[in-house]
């Protein structure tokens, strides 16, 4: 896991141009490069609109339950330059603005590679004129440059628990880092989207669902909370990787739950999907 923390790990395979403080594009010529899972089309659960999704690899955070198990490690993606996937969006870019979409720069988690994914951002926004959005758990947010977020115009971060003993068994993760870049982006007025995953059993205590809906609204930039229902589409990905899927036999909420997590989410005032 260690492997995963820090762009100064020897041995770590480390992307061109990774350190850099400004996006790379203002600083070299040199394609820039990242470990890529994948990229893909989507509509509706990566932003507004029809998003071009670009999937990075790696992850520092263990959800107990990521449906992409398989994006953990940085070294099984592929290596990738920034050119490839801007001429890969171009192709998609009349479709998409027709659409009231944009770009999503996604995970495993984006701020492990964080010039790779300011690369992104930036030439997302500034040569193919997408919105563009960075979809973060907040844990690294200390690794993003304010470049970076200039470059992205909403934020999707995931707050999976309130109680910080809750948010560690279910990432084996610390919560503050998150809180403390939600408190951030607040600061520089960033359009975010909290997202919050609802387990029954694990996070669908009131008092901890209340928590989150607290913080959310005392930021002031947060325009809207996803509810996503917890499921089990990706227990086949654990099994095929050799992985304990430890919320093998957690049902997932029933109608009846999510809409009471989304009338407390609404009760602060938030809009909640």
């Amino acid at each position: 896991m260690a492997a995963l923390l820090g762009t100064d790990v020897p041995g770590r395979h480390r992307p061109a141009g990774e350190g850099a403080a400004t996006p790379a594009a203002a600083a070299t010529r040199r394609p820039v490069t990242g470990s890529v899972h994948s990229w893909d089309l989507s509509t509706g659960v990566d932003g507004p609109g029809t998003r071009f999704v670009t999937f990075l690899a790696g992850c520092p955070l263990a959800c107990l339950y990521c449906h992409n198990p398989d994006t953990w490690r940085m070294r099984d993606g592929r290596r990738t330059t920034a050119d490839d996937l801007v001429a890969e969006a171009a192709k998609y870019t009349r479709f998409i603005s027709a659409a009231g979409g944009g770009a999503t720069v996604s995970g495993g988690e984006p701020l492990l590679q964080p010039v790779f994914t300011g690369e992104l951002l930036h030439r997302f926004k500034h040569e193919l004129g997408l919105h563009t959005a960075l979809d973060t758990s907040g844990f690294l947010g200390a690794r993003a440059t304010d470049a970076l977020l200039r470059d992205a115009d909403l934020v999707l971060l995931d707050i999976k628990s309130w109680n910080p003993a809750t948010y560690q068994r279910v990432t084996g993760r610390p919560l503050r880092p998150t809180l403390d870049f939600a408190r951030r982006l607040a600061r520089l007025g960033k359009d975010v989207w909290v997202r919050f995953v609802l387990v029954p059993g694990l996070t669908d205590e009131p008092a901890n669902i209340e928590g989150v809906a607290r913080f959310a609204a005392s930021l002031g930039n947060v325009t809207r909370v996803d509810v996503l229902p917890f499921h089990k589409l990706g227990e086949a990905k654990w099994d095929a990787l050799g992985k304990d899927f430890a919320l093998r036999d957690t049902p997932s909420p029933t109608p009846g739950q999510v809409a009471m997590a989304r009338e407390i989410f609404a009760g602060q005032g938030l809009r909640a999907i």
